[in-house]
């Protein structure tokens, strides 16, 4: 067996054995935390400063040289630059400094140790890991602040990168084509971190513990990408295991690739739509090359977090249609802010609310600030002559909420009207079923929009009382719960009764032992992240329905969580034993033992 084995999360499949190299060691640096004269204050502020405009320089320059491969990240790195020039940051530090009398690095760790309490406490994982592009900021003003040299070039040969955190910047100081996989101690399933490996498509973990104590350069270790798992100082059986595995699964990722054109349809011929969930326009490219059939979810949120200004009609406005035109005749749903946006790095705004996952989040914020809401429907409004344009409502809680918000939608199409400013009439109109609430007036609800997308993540969290970050109580996160299979049978029955679609997005639609069970529902829909796409189109190809009614039947009949866990663990692996083996599922682990 290996030394040691570290855990983190997998969020670019793939397998890699070398030997490791760090860069941005985090743990070795000695951060001053000291009180200063007050007739210093000035100097110490201006040190600030400096080191803020050395870094944005750094990114500007870094933005210039992008190469062919990190195209797509150029808005990345726009966003850190935007953080970067955004004088709320620097402006608390500098308060810091001031009223304080405390060195400038000290001053930052506190202003940035603020902000991220705001977010630790925010459910939403997409939110959460946007903290991570401040982090990133913050980091590189404190590296110049305290002097750390930029990373060497790598050692001759390819090799495993370990880093503190990797932005699209620093990998441009390296040698792109020497990186055979990367492990970091920061980032979560939504980071840009995450976002940079699947472009570069090579294997990846992040938020690993205890990476900077565990591994020394040079140290041989296997990157297992597909569990999040981390080998250091491997046995010779487990090197030989982990290299067959390498080439199984390279030969699988070309088996899928070649075939995820073609349709998500079952032997017996029941069709899907298969889309992605993104959050850039430049993540197209992995939406086509995957076989995405459209965006079933887009989150505008990205717009507004890293901009240094609120983004005007026109800015957003150009977005969207490039995402119409881009995907036409492929769908394309907008989903309207789920965030006080707005407020990014106004730390006591953010601090205002105990508890930010329930409270004003979705469609709660933009009845609140109607100004944004209607600027933000306007551009949407005016895309959708470009393509296949949908509009969805977070958070809906009730009928009011619904009513209030198709209110608007309506005032904002007389609106155009009057200008003479062409837009779809008949722009379809959906909701996100994530509370529980909403899914008890499914029925309801059903009746006054056009279709349902039912988002699993905070559904399973506001319906078990849990927080999935939280390790205490993260194993009650039960995908197949009965109250959780229930209610997303339930909402698609409702939907299918009125005559409307209904989807699912979120981690349960690209979890293979998940998948059949929504089918035997019938569910018209998924939107997973791009590059799960050909795994499970490839999986929705081989079965048939009524294998998925079968099994739904199944289930529906079990009371216990372990119950159905095993029974679904054992019919769909005997099924599908090659797919899932090179896949890490929600359900494969089940720490709960009943009777």
């Amino acid at each position: 067996m290996a030394r040691t084995i570290l855990r983190g999360i997998p969020v670019s499949a793939g397998i890699s054995i070398g030997k490791a190299y760090f860069v941005n060691r985090q743990k070795e640096r000695r951060i001053p935390r000291e009180t200063i004269p007050h007739h210093l204050v000035t100097v110490e502020t201006q040190r600030l400063r400096n080191a803020v405009e050395e870094v944005r320089q750094n990114f500007m320059d870094a933005r210039a040289r992008v190469p062919e491969e990190l195209k797509e990240h150029g808005a990345i790195i726009d966003s850190h630059l935007m953080i970067c020039q955004d004088p709320k940051l620097v402006d608390s530090a500098a308060k810091n400094i001031a009223d304080r009398a405390i060195t400038a690095e000290w001053a930052l760790e506190r202003s940035i140790d603020t902000i991220g309490k705001a977010f630790s406490a925010i459910d939403d994982p997409y939110i959460r890991d946007r903290m991570q592009d401040v982090r990133v900021v913050g980091d590189k003003i404190m590296q110049a602040l305290i002097g750390v040299p930029k990373p060497a070039d790598l050692p001759s040969g390819r090799r495993v990168l370990m880093a503190h955190d990797l932005t699209p910047a620093d990998a441009i100081e390296l040698e792109l084509s020497r990186i055979m996989s990367f492990a970091t101690a920061e980032g979560g399933k939504t980071s840009h971190t995450g976002i940079l490996a699947r472009s570069l498509q090579i294997p990846a973990i992040v938020g690993v513990e205890d990476l900077e104590d565990s591994i020394r350069d040079g140290d041989l270790v296997i990157i297992d990408a597909l569990k999040g798992l981390i080998f250091i100082d491997p046995s010779e059986e487990e090197l030989a295991h982990y290299s067959d595995r390498k080439y199984q699964f390279e030969d699988y990722q070309k088996a899928i690739v070649k075939q995820c054109h073609l349709p998500a349809e079952t032997v017996d011929g029941y069709r899907l739509d298969v889309c992605a969930n993104i959050e850039l326009a430049e993540e197209l490219v992995q939406v086509k090359d995957n076989g995405g059939q459209g965006v079933g979810l887009y989150r505008t949120e990205y717009a507004f977090f890293n901009k240094k200004k609120m983004p005007d009609e026109e800015m957003l406005y150009e977005e969207y249609t490039t995402l119409a035109e881009q995907l036409a005749p492929g769908k394309v749903i907008l989903r309207t802010l789920d965030v006080g946006a707005d407020k990014l790095l106004d730390e006591q705004a953010m601090l205002e609310e105990a508890n930010p996952a329930l409270g004003l989040r979705g469609i709660r914020f933009c009845l609140r600030y109607q100004n944004i809401f209607r600027m933000q429907l306007r551009a949407m409004l005016r895309a959708s002559v470009h393509g296949n344009v949908s509009i969805m409502f977070p958070m809906i809680s009730g009928l009011k909420e619904l009513r209030q918000a198709r209110f608007i939608l309506n005032s904002v199409k007389s609106e155009l009207d009057a200008e003479g400013l062409a837009y779809n009439p008949n722009i379809p109109v959906g909701i996100m079923i994530e509370l529980p609430s909403a899914v008890m007036i499914a029925d309801t609800l059903a009746r006054e929009v056009d279709f349902f997308s039912i988002g699993t993540n905070d559904l399973i969290q506001y319906s078990l009382g849990i927080d999935r970050t939280n390790k205490h109580v993260s194993y009650l996160y039960q995908p197949l719960h009965p109250a959780i299979v229930r209610s997303i049978k339930y909402v698609i029955d409702a939907a299918h009764k009125e005559g409307i679609e209904a989807s699912v997005c979120g981690e349960v639609a690209s979890d293979p032992y998940c998948v059949p069970i929504l089918m035997g529902m019938r569910v018209d829909g998924i939107s997973i992240a791009p590059q799960a796409i050909p795994g499970i189109k490839r999986i929705i190809r081989q079965i048939d329905m009524e294998e998925c009614i079968e099994l739904l039947g199944d289930v529906l009949t079990h009371a216990t969580v372990s119950r159905i866990n095993t029974k679904v663990r054992k019919r769909i692996f005997k099924r599908f034993p090659e797919e899932l083996s090179f896949f890490a599922s929600l359900i494969e682990q089940d720490d709960i033992t009943e009777p």
